[in-house]
């Protein structure tokens, strides 16, 4: 399959998958807006070289988010980009704080490619909520700062650009919620 066919399939598949989603903040944006901003993140910071990773941007949220399977996923996409989403994704039958606390704690194992869909993944939600926030406590956005920031932490060394466009972001949130 061409990578043209194989991106417009895998957006397609993600509008559909998303469709009935809205992001948390203000502006309640389409979720499929942040799979498209993951996507633009990591084409932009590869200059577009790495097809199966930008697929797997736009579908990153397809297990944990809508129940979609690896073997789906598979079949449909090939074993690299499911095995993208799949390295990315939490286990939804843990708890919230387990996931979080797991994020941080696997963020340094993961494929140099999963740690740029990563990175591409925590600015966009960071930049997100400085554009639209969500109707948390400044004290939870001053919070998700600092976990997104911890996560970062074992995520860096392999894309200059997204750790670039991270750390504005949360210096952005941060100037907001001080």
């Amino acid at each position: 399959m061409s990578d043209s066919v194989l991106l417009a399939r895998a957006f397609h598949y993600a509008c559909k998958c998303h469709a009935q989603q809205k992001r948390k903040g203000a502006a309640g944006e389409p979720y499929v807006n942040h799979l498209a901003d993951v996507a633009r993140r990591v084409a932009e910071a590869t200059n577009g070289t790495d097809i199966n990773l930008i697929a797997a941007a736009l579908l990153h949220d397809t297990i944990e988010d809508v129940g979609v399977s690896r073997d789906d996923l598979v079949i449909a996409f090939g074993e690299d980009v499911a095995a993208l989403v799949v390295e990315v994704s939490d286990d939804k039958r843990l708890d919230k704080a387990e996931r979080k606390r797991l994020q941080v704690v696997n963020a340094a194992g993961k494929s140099d490619r999963a740690k740029m869909l990563k990175l591409a993944d925590k600015a966009s939600n960071v930049r997100a909520m400085v554009v639209s926030p969500p109707g948390w406590p400044d004290r939870r956005k001053r919070d998700y700062a600092d976990w997104a920031e911890a996560v970062a932490a074992g995520l860096r060394g392999v894309n200059e650009t997204l750790e670039v466009e991270l750390d504005a972001a949360l210096e952005a949130l941060r100037a907001h919620y001080r």
